[in-house]
This record gives structure tokens, C-alpha cells and sequence, in this order.
């Protein structure tokens, strides 16, 4: 899997993932700020036609970009269902077994039907058996509990989430100091 690189803007407050392809751009248009980390990727450009000099970049794996147009800051995280179960640890909310993201569904607490609404602190993971046993049901009228409370994670614990599979330690330990206190990482 290819890796990303980690875009902050320029107070050093984490953006967004960026394809290598994408951070040449922003390289090449002169936005980026200054950088952190490793080499992620060495990309090679074209020959000067005065020197015959091969033009290279290599990409670091934390960039901070500027420019006339700063990148917001997202104070709230896109919910989907791939961050919704890597927040759960794929583990059914409400049985406590460990599901594929195939097998899992997301369920609102409070139901919409009841006026719940589709946000982090209202949805958890739950396997399509518990789902559907739940229902439109609140918790207190059935026999069910939660395992563990739905939280709205930060937008750097949201990055370390939806990229989990291929982030590099020195992204994980620039992002790592913003998480929650609440959220155990490994």
C-alpha cells in the first residue's frame, strides 16, 4: 500500500493526506512552508536543457503549506463508516466480538425515528445481528448496553483513523500529542 504524506497548514495543525503526486504540486507552485520526518518517496523530473542536470524532489512525510489560501482547519470529522469501525476496533458496540467492516453496520443510539441524529457521539458499530435486534429500540426499553460510549474523535485522532493501515511512525508521532485523553492508541 502506497504511503501518504501528512499536510498541515501553517500553524502546523493537521490537514488532510496527500498523494506524493499531490505534494509535488503543492511543492512545485511553492506552498509548502517547511516540513518533518523521513523520505517518504525521491521523485525524478526532467533534464535542464542548459545543464543536462536531472531535476529530483524527495518527499517528506509531514508538509505545512501556506499560501495566499490556508487550508481550514476542521474543527468536526467527516463521519463514515470506515473511521465509525476503526474508532470501535471493528468490535460490535453492543456484543463485543470482532467483525470485518463487511459484517458491521452503524447504528444510531438514539434512533433517528426518535429524533437521534447521524453524528459521532449518536452512532457506534454494531454487528447487522445486534443491529437489527436493537431496532428503533432506545437501550432502556431492551435488554441491551453499550460496551463503551460513542465519542466525536479529534481531527488528528479522525487522520490516524482513516489511514491506519499505512502510517508511518513519524506521522503517528507527530499526531499522537493531539489525541484525546480519553482514546487508548496503540
Amino acid at each position: 500500500m502506497e504511503e501518504r504524506i501528512l499536510r498541515l497548514n501553517i500553524a502546523g495543525q493537521p490537514i488532510e493526506w496527500l498523494h506524493w503526486q499531490d505534494a509535488v504540486c503543492l511543492y512545485a507552485r511553492d506552498l509548502v512552508a517547511w516540513s518533518l520526518g523521513g523520505s517518504v518517496r525521491k521523485v525524478m523530473g526532467g533534464y535542464a536543457r542548459c545543464s543536462g542536470v536531472r531535476s529530483q524532489i524527495t518527499l517528506p512525510a509531514i508538509i505545512a503549506c501556506g499560501g495566499s489560501r490556508i487550508a481550514r482547519y476542521r474543527q468536526i470529522p467527516p463521519l463514515t463508516n470506515r473511521a465509525l469501525f476503526a474508532r470501535d476496533n471493528h468490535l460490535c458496540l453492543y456484543c463485543g466480538k470482532t467483525f470485518s467492516s463487511a459484517l458491521l453496520s452503524r447504528d444510531h443510539v438514539h434512533p433517528i425515528s426518535r429524533g437521534g441524529r447521524d453524528v459521532w457521539q449518536n452512532v457506534v458499530a454494531a454487528c447487522k445481528r445486534c443491529n437489527q435486534r436493537k431496532g428503533n429500540h432506545l437501550l432502556e426499553d431492551i435488554d441491551m448496553e453499550l460496551l463503551a460510549l460513542p465519542f466525536r474523535p479529534n481531527i488528528a485522532e479522525y487522520l490516524a483513523l482513516i489511514n491506519s493501515d499505512r502510517i508511518r511512525g513519524d506521522q503517528m508521532e507527530f499526531l499522537r500529542p493531539q489525541f484525546s485523553e480519553h482514546r487508548n492508541w496503540h
